[in-house]
């Protein structure tokens, strides 16, 4: 019995360090190049669709409930503003990058405006001595003349008093061919002279003074002219009327050549020059394009629209385009860096200052004017000697918040993908680009998709970011955003006339919903239609100034959106309008409210909001394939939450 109690304890002993070892050894039945140390168990999780989630088990995302996948080390600490990440998380983070270039581009210069007379090209036909109007050859407005034909015909007894000098003279001249005074010859003749010289004055053709000489007897009657081609576009008398010397009879336009007046808002006239071409288009001839040159841009702002009137002289020798017609243009100014505008065309060339479409290869005078030509040069053009390539990136490369912009830069020489988000300074957008200022140098690559994703992993990982800035830049930006968004106080007219443009672009919301791409050009339409019911004049002092610059806005947006022909294009579109018109209408309330949702899956995981007029969720960038996907943030309108 006590060898048994002996042995039971020893046994155990034997058992429990079998156990421990079977546990922390490797069973030697593996050869030794297949002994490797266990992969360790991912300690992080994320989702393919929003890298920003990380949760420490699997599960699924609470965005969008896609099954988490292992996140893979993110490596050591490259810097305050450096991110590295492995290759798997590259790919879904679908990164592209782009080269940072020198290259002239585009601007875009969007005006619209009008069809106008051409002034030049308007007279006046008017009374030169005084009588009556017996007969109106032309008597309505509208009809086209050709030059020399008759218009009028005019009563007057001074007209019987001057032919009748011309004949006696003509008489007297007679009567003296036998005579042998030469100075009575010559009177007779500068008297007759003067006698055709009055008539002439007073509006008679050669024909008709030579006409009143064969026939030996004053008329009572006199014919007006018509003194060039055109269409009537005033009768300013009646027949029976008695006129005085300047009476205006007809006023007669050739529209051969027109004019068009553009409305120019003030920061885009630094790429507006004499002699650049304007391509524009008209409701009337949709489809058609039509092009004219730049002849005048007003040096005086209009205090109360922020508008230069810019004048673009077109030809019109098919009679297309009438005054009056409304009309959407576009420059396209090619651009150098400092902002100054290039055009091949015109390089080595002199123009006319009062004319610019009339261009010479050397100096000499203005074919219209006779003024002395000038060199393109002298009007703010630059060739390609004198002027230098600015540096661009693409405009998706730059994460602007408000006077601040960040770019997320490749560094080449990295093991890993590695990207640097660097604070830079831009210019000006020109087209799809902007204008580097500094922080940048040609060559580098820049990121321009998957950026805001870069940029939610730096805030994860508590890093400065693009949402992080210096405590007085910050202020100073809270202070600026704050103040854009103060609502002003409105008439009840104003408001109710952006109530409408609201709620057709709620139908364009409910159209992309629906995937309706015909719906939604159609509701893009009717939107452009109510802004332009929206009278700006009902405003006064700083919320006039302020809708200016929203109208602009929503007008460049409306234009893409009614543009694009794709439900792609279409959806890109409507994101830039719904962000102004939020804005839009916390500067300008509405009387009723709408709700703005957010899908954090729209765009690649980059986010987007839009205006919807239930609480619940239709995703107009989805549609039906995700209707639901998202979630409502706040109320706008007359309640702010």
């Amino acid at each position: 019995m006590h060898r048994l109690k002996t042995i039971v304890p020893i046994a155990a002993a034997l058992l429990i360090g079998f156990l421990l070892r079977g546990c922390f050894t490797t069973p030697s039945v593996h050869s030794e190049s297949n002994v490797q140390a266990p992969s360790p168990q991912a300690s992080l999780w994320t989702c393919s669709m929003h890298p920003q989630i990380k949760l420490p088990a699997p599960g699924q995302c609470p965005i969008c409930f896609m099954d988490l996948i292992p996140l893979e080390s993110g490596g050591t600490d490259l810097g305050d503003r450096t991110l590295g990440v492995g290759s798997n998380a590259a790919k879904l983070m679908e990164i592209e990058t782009t080269e940072v270039v020198r290259k002239f581009a585009e601007a875009e210069v969007r005006m619209v405006g009008k069809v106008d007379y051409d002034e030049t090209r308007v007279s006046y036909i008017s009374a030169w001595v005084p009588g009556r109007i017996d007969r109106l050859f032309v008597d309505y407005t509208g009809i086209p003349v050709k030059k020399g034909e008759h218009l009028a015909e005019l009563y007057s007894p001074q007209l019987l008093t001057a032919q009748e000098e011309l004949l006696q003279a003509v008489e007297t001249l007679d009567n003296l061919k036998e005579s042998q005074s030469t100075l009575l010859l010559e009177t007779a003749k500068q008297t007759i002279e003067a006698a055709r010289e009055k008539l002439r004055l007073w509006g008679f053709t050669a024909e008709q003074i030579d006409g009143i000489e064969k026939r030996g007897t004053p008329s009572d009657h006199m014919t007006i002219y018509s003194p060039g081609s055109g269409i009537v576009i005033h009768k300013n008398a009646q027949e029976g009327m008695y006129i005085q010397t300047g009476t205006r009879i007809y006023t007669i336009a050739d529209l051969s050549k027109i004019w068009v007046q553009l409305d120019a808002y003030e920061s885009d006239l630094n790429w507006l020059r004499y002699g650049s071409a304007v391509e524009f288009t008209t409701e009337t001839y949709p489809g058609e394009t039509f092009e004219g040159t730049i002849t005048f841009i007003d040096p005086i702002i209009d205090h109360a629209t922020r508008t230069a009137k810019v004048r673009v002289i077109v030809d019109n020798a098919s009679g297309k385009l009438k005054p009056g017609m409304f009309v959407s243009a576009v420059a396209h100014p090619k651009v150098a860096s400092g902002g100054h505008v290039m055009n091949p065309g015109l390089a080595g060339k002199w123009i006319s200052p009062m004319h610019p479409e009339i261009v010479k290869d050397e100096p000499g005078t203005c074919d219209v004017c006779g003024m002395p030509l000038v060199t393109a040069e002298s009007l703010g053009y630059v060739n390609e000697e004198t002027g230098n390539a600015p540096l661009l990136i693409p405009v998706a490369a730059a994460l602007k918040t408000g006077k601040r912009a960040v770019v997320y830069v490749e560094k080449p020489d990295a093991e890993k993908p590695t990207y640097e988000g660097r604070v830079v300074q831009l210019g000006a957008r020109l087209g799809g680009f902007y204008v580097v200022e500094d922080g940048l140098e040609e060559g580098e690559r820049v990121v321009t998709r998957g950026n805001f994703k870069l940029d939610a992993e730096l805030q994860i990982q508590a890093k400065p970011s693009m949402m992080s800035m210096p405590s007085e830049t910050m202020q100073d930006e809270h202070d600026h955003e704050a103040m854009a968004m103060s609502a002003f106080e409105i008439p009840e007219a104003f408001s109710k006339q952006l109530d409408a443009v609201v709620e057709a672009y709620l139908a364009i919301q409910k159209a992309l919903a629906s995937d309706d791409t015909t719906a939604t050009m159609d509701a893009a339409k009717a939107t452009k239609g109510k802004l332009d019911l929206v009278q700006m004049e009902l405003l006064q002092g700083d919320a006039h100034i302020a809708w200016m610059e929203h109208l602009k806005n929503l007008n460049t947006t409306l234009g893409k959106l009614a543009g694009a022909n794709t439900l792609e294009s279409q959806r890109e579109a409507f994101y830039s309008l719904s962000q102004q018109l939020a804005k839009t209408i916390q500067a300008f309330p509405i009387p009723h409210n709408v709700y703005q949702a957010f899908c954090p899956m729209a765009f690649d995981g980059a986010g987007a909001t839009w205006l919807q007029d239930g609480e619940e969720v239709a995703n107009p960038y989805f549609g039906e394939m995700m209707l639901g996907c998202g979630e409502i943030q706040k109320t706008l309108g007359e309640v702010h939450e």
